[in-house]
């Protein structure tokens, strides 16, 4: 069983063990409430409760059960930009969903993960740290446990979407299910959401975009390209055309990951796949 320890700063002297695990190490509730067991969680040696009043010097240690996977292992393609005791990155392709789900029972990462891991022996469970839509392909994160699920997250796109766009901007608009839908979105009612986006250069009536989210909703690029009248292209579940693209054109190229409690922090690129540099060939694409 791994060993997590952390020495206790002159900074958080006479902080309660909840407060040092969430305001300096940023362990979410969940979490922290996944070390009650007995040895999770150590003050010099000595099992302890969250409300323990730490002081500067003390010692504590967070262990890390080995947790089974519990997905269908599948033999599929994964392409991995990175891998270590605590991550896995990878450059998700376009078509694959990330979680199982009716109609995706051995298809998705999850279980191609499975079967990765279940070759090489390692028992960790993994959780992705957000989800991918199954046709927008790219960066995606995985966490090894819960601990490291707890890593601060920076993504940036790239879509090609419809019409000619210019400049910069920013799409603020709540998000919420649209009326009688369980899967389609729209704009309205719904959660706080925005999106900043920067065009890059333009092609036959579409725009090569790079896009940041200030919130993380579902669908939140492909909801607000729409109601801004500039569909993806390709995305005909929200009024984008297939001439060119079988599915919507986007893609997370950028991710920044950064986890105090595990002191990483690593930037990774996943590279454009063909459909996309294929269908807009005179896209000034980024070099990656």
């Amino acid at each position: 069983m791994r060993r997590l320890r952390y020495i206790i700063p002159e900074g958080w002297d006479g902080a309660a063990v909840k407060g040092f695990a969430k305001g300096y190490l940023g362990l979410s509730a969940r979490a922290l409430a996944g070390q009650k067991f007995p040895g999770g969680m150590l003050v010099n040696g000595e099992d302890s409760r969250v409300t323990r009043v730490l002081r500067a010097g003390d010692e504590l240690c967070l262990m890390l059960p080995e947790e089974p996977m519990r997905y269908p292992p599948a033999e599929l393609p994964l392409d991995v930009l990175y891998e270590d005791e605590d991550f896995l990155i990878l450059n998700k392709a376009p078509g694959m969903p990330v979680h199982p789900s009716p109609g995706h029972d051995c298809d998705s990462v999850l279980n191609a993960v499975s079967w990765y891991y279940g070759n090489s022996g390692q028992p960790h469970i993994v959780r992705p740290l957000y989800r991918l839509d199954k046709d927008t392909s790219g960066a995606l994160a995985l966490a090894k446990h819960k601990i490291a699920a707890g890593a601060v997250i920076e993504k940036e796109y790239l879509a090609v979407c419809e019409g000619e766009l210019y400049g910069s901007g920013r799409i603020e608009a709540p998000i919420g299910l649209k009326e009688g839908s369980k899967i389609v979105r729209s704009c309205g009612a719904g959660q706080p959401a925005a999106t900043r986006f920067w065009a890059l250069g333009r092609e036959d009536g579409y725009t090569l975009l790079k896009l940041r989210l200030e919130t993380g909703r579902t669908h939140q690029i492909r909801v607000h390209m729409a109601h801004i009248g500039h569909p993806l292209a390709g995305d005909d579940l929200y009024g984008g055309n297939r001439e060119r693209i079988k599915r919507q054109a986007l893609h997370c190229v950028h991710l920044k990951v950064s986890c105090r409690a595990v002191g990483f922090g690593g930037d990774f690129s996943a590279k454009v796949p063909e459909d996309m540099l294929g269908a807009f060939s005179l896209m000034p694409w980024p070099c990656l």
